[in-house]
């Protein structure tokens, strides 16, 4: 595995809110058709979370489909949370159709770095152009073939410790980079954004992550700078996600007030 160094380590700073709502304006009105390439645990709340923000859900998982259908969608998601060798198969399928339609794709590499299979896959994914990785610090760590903390899906990393690492791996691959944590920090490989404000709580529901994945993929679609983009996905969880953990009482009642808050911020900025 290549190692890649380290750049710049200085703390960007934090997105500004107006660009953030500006985006989220534009990602209402436009109502991109995201293609959802998934794991089994996480497609309802990716489903329902994609649709409060204002997007087109699509869950196509046959290879032949997953194909015709990406070249038709705005955006493709290809996340390994519960990978096998048939989803791969649809998931390359699915990316090869999307480049040669120029539909943008984004990958979560969920759990890389402890398990050989999936972090082969991922690593075989990198050269094939995606437009943005949305991944917490360990895995992101672990894609850059750097010693992580990372336990399944659970990151034991500080995302401003990977931000070198995302840096590197945005040079390397020509994607935006989004590592998440208790502050997000997205990348180029040049510029970069902080965005604070996200709520311990969401790590005790499954699929809040993956989740911002798809809103990192339907961002994507969008014109404009796609650092920007990327960096208005994840405030638009960040501060959905601080809304609701404010009103909750337990993971219980976060998630459907995530899903308000989330509606909110977006129909708010329409």
């Amino acid at each position: 595995m290549t190692m890649l160094s380290p750049a710049d380590p200085a703390v960007p700073a934090t997105f500004p809110a107006e660009f953030a709502a500006a985006s989220w304006g534009q990602f209402r009105r436009a109502a991109p058709l995201v293609h959802c390439l998934t794991n089994e645990v996480v497609q309802s709340v990716t489903a329902n979370l994609l649709l409060a923000a204002g997007a087109s859900p699509a869950m196509v998982v046959e290879p032949q489909e997953a194909a015709q259908f990406s070249a038709l969608a705005d955006a493709l998601l290809i996340n390994l949370g519960t990978l096998n060798h048939a989803r791969a198969e649809s998931m390359l399928a699915a990316i090869e159709s999307a480049n040669r339609a120029g539909t943008p794709w984004t990958l979560d590499p969920v759990a890389v770095g402890a398990l050989t299979y999936r972090t082969d896959f991922a690593q075989r994914l990198l050269a094939l152009h995606p437009a943005a990785i949305r991944a917490n610090a360990s895995e992101i760590l672990a894609l850059c073939g750097h010693p992580a903390l990372g336990r399944g899906v659970d990151s034991g990393d500080d995302s401003l410790k990977a931000l070198p690492a995302a840096r590197a791996l945005a040079q390397q691959t020509g994607a935006v980079v989004a590592v998440t944590g208790r502050v997000d920090y997205v990348t180029d490989g040049q510029a970069a954004w902080a965005i604070p404000g996200s709520d311990p709580l969401l790590t005790r529901v499954v699929g809040t992550g993956c989740a911002l994945s798809a809103l990192v993929a339907g961002f994507c679609a969008l014109e404009g700078r796609r650092l920007d983009q990327v960096a208005a996905a994840c405030a638009l969880m960040a501060r959905a996600g601080e809304r609701a953990a404010a009103q909750a009482a337990g993971p219980g009642s976060l998630l459907p007030q995530l899903l308000d808050e989330v509606y909110q911020l977006a129909e708010g900025a329409a």
